[in-house]
């Protein structure tokens, strides 16, 4: 619309109510439009708005004496320029720039220019994309936030939170069964309710969905969620296909990519012919198999697998290598040892080679023979969700993988165009996403913000847990750093031993020479606890001597650490209990 169009104002056939137009420059899409209805009916005696971002104008219907300026300073707070043309005086006209400036499309936008300057496209809704549209509206921006599926991602929904209440329930279920303190408290059988254990984790799974996605969304006036599937048309417009299968068109001045990764399935002969489970389904089952079967060796594959193992399953794990082998080698054996001590069955280098299903159940044929199931369970990665978004057209490079290469900036290939949390090579934890998604939106407003992930922790919920910070062994060898490391098992450690659960250990990684602590390993129960400790000591680069010296509570796991640290220079055999 050309900016120097004519704007109508005229009256209806009605002493109390005047019926006002006005023309808006800078809206680009439907979320824009949203944005200055919602603003123009919080004036006070507004009736309705009927806004157009295509025409560039506003229908108010409003009480006779409702002041013309307040309509133009409730736009005008958007960062929108408002104008009304009133035949018996001047022209009027309010906004962040004068009439004669540059208009939407041909604005500097590389810093916020107030409230609702700067629009934001935002592809997802869970970790990454929620923080990366928080910070952004913080930062001044409007955002229009896209979603294809449900609110919230995969951690609310499908991953962490699910899975960490059915590994809960297991972990109850197993000491119901078994404990180190059988011999004085009465073990029993525990009998296993499905649907109530489903229906209480789908029940929370919904409570913190509602609670910190759609109940945050639906309450910050600065964000429009969009319900339908992105496709980029350039490296500033998304077409978006909504649910009612008509098309909505999206401009945006910056854009952030958070679409997550979804299960990967190996091209295992027979397999997609089959009613496999991904974690997903697994999750959402509602039946405890008899027999379960499981391909994959890593973090997904190993909490499930112990998981339905202690609700009931008889499970055996296929591992192509060994259990947890991306991991320094004595945690997997751990783990292994662990895993088989409840029965579980380990098949370390044993790949399947075919997978049939006949009369209810799964055959796996492999090198080693063939393995029979009720079910089968296949988590062997994720793999990024980019192949829908048209990525060429806007210059956006992926790996041979699909998944989108950033900079620590979260910076993609394209200018105005960032990405975070599972889509990128970034470690697949939701506290990274964040952490992603929150830097990417302050440098989309002009800051200048990276992601360290020196000192990140990792934490499996396995039982025993296993926790990580820092360098192992091998990463620091193939870094080519002189290193000096210690083993503590947990026989030495009292909160251990006063357990009577001594599986694990905890081993520091530190730089031959200046002793400094380079690296945490623990596997433990409650390592997750232990190992925040352990990233700030290695932040604020403390040495072995220093964390050895540190005082740490009685009978607490997370003195592991600072027994670890003696061990350089002490046999932690000769200290009495609490020695400083």
């Amino acid at each position: 619309m050309s900016a120097s169009r004519r704007v109508v104002t005229y009256a209806r056939d009605l002493e109390t109510e005047t019926m006002t137009t006005l023309e808006i420059v800078g809206m680009t899409c439907e979320s824009c439009a949203s944005h200055v209805k919602s603003a123009l009916e919080k004036v006070p005696g507004v009736m309705s708005a009927d806004v157009s971002w295509q025409q560039g104008i506003a229908k108010v219907a409003a009480a006779a004496d409702t002041p013309n300026a307040d309509l133009l300073a409730a736009v005008a707070a958007l960062g929108y320029e408002a104008r009304r043309d009133d035949p018996q005086t001047h022209p009027t006209s309010i906004g962040p720039f004068s009439g004669s400036q540059r208009l939407a499309e041909d604005r500097d936008c590389s810093m916020p220019r107030g409230f609702g300057s700067l629009h934001v496209a935002v592809i997802g809704s869970g970790g990454a994309a929620m923080a990366g549209a928080l910070k952004a509206v913080e930062q001044g921006a409007r955002v229009t936030l896209i979603e294809r599926g449900i609110i919230g991602g995969t951690c609310g929904n499908v991953g962490c939170v699910p899975s960490k209440i059915m590994i809960r329930a297991a972990h109850v279920a197993h000491l119901r069964r078994e404990s180190p303190f059988d011999g004085g408290i009465g073990a029993a059988t525990p009998v296993i309710l499905r649907d109530r254990l489903l229906a209480q984790q789908q029940g929370r799974v919904e409570e913190l969905r509602h609670a910190k996605y759609e109940d945050i969304l639906a309450a910050n006036p600065s964000i429009t969620v969009l319900r339908g599937a992105a496709r980029f048309e350039s490296g500033q417009t998304l077409t978006v296909s909504l649910a009612d299968g008509s098309t909505q068109t999206v401009s945006f001045n910056r854009c952030l990519i958070a679409t997550g990764a979804s299960p990967a399935i190996p091209p295992i002969p027979g397999l997609k012919d089959a009613p496999y489970w991904t974690s997903t389904e697994a999750l959402a089952s509602e039946h405890i198999p008899e027999r379960l079967a499981v391909i994959g060796s890593s973090v997904v594959a190993v909490e499930l697998a112990q998981a339905f193992a202690r609700l009931g399953s008889k499970v055996t794990i296929l591992a192509r290598h060994t259990l947890l082998f991306h991991e320094d080698s004595l945690i997997g054996e751990t783990v292994t040892a662990a895993f088989r001590a409840e029965g579980i069955e380990v098949l370390d280098h044993t790949q399947a080679s075919r997978i049939d299903y006949q009369n209810d159940e799964f055959i796996v044929t492999t090198g080693q023979g063939e393995y029979h199931a009720d079910r089968l369970l296949v988590a062997t990665g994720r793999a990024p969700n980019t192949r829908d978004l048209n990525l060429g057209s806007a210059d956006v490079a992926v790996n041979a993988s699909g998944t989108i290469v950033t900079d620590q900036g979260m910076r993609t290939s394209a200018q105005d165009i960032y990405a975070a949390g599972d889509c990128t090579d970034q470690p697949q934890f939701v506290y990274v996403a964040a952490a992603a998604g929150t830097r990417a939106a302050i440098n989309m407003t002009g800051g200048n913000a990276a992601l360290d992930l020196t000192t990140m922790p990792a934490v499996m919920f396995t039982d025993p847990q296993v926790a990580t910070v820092g360098y192992s062994e091998a990463a620091a060898q193939r870094d080519e750093i002189e290193i000096d490391s210690r083993i503590l098992t947990l026989d030495h450690v009292p909160r251990a031993l006063v357990n009577f659960d001594t599986r694990g250990f905890i081993k520091l990684v530190a730089e031959a020479g200046s002793g400094r602590l380079i690296g945490v390993q623990a596997v433990a129960p409650e390592a997750g606890e232990l190992i925040q400790t352990a990233a700030l000591a290695i932040r604020n680069r403390m040495k072995v001597s220093e964390l050895a010296d540190q005082l740490f509570p009685y009978l607490t796991m997370v003195e592991g650490l600072k027994l670890a640290a003696q061990t350089f220079t002490k046999d932690v055999k000769q200290l009495s209990c609490c020695a400083g």
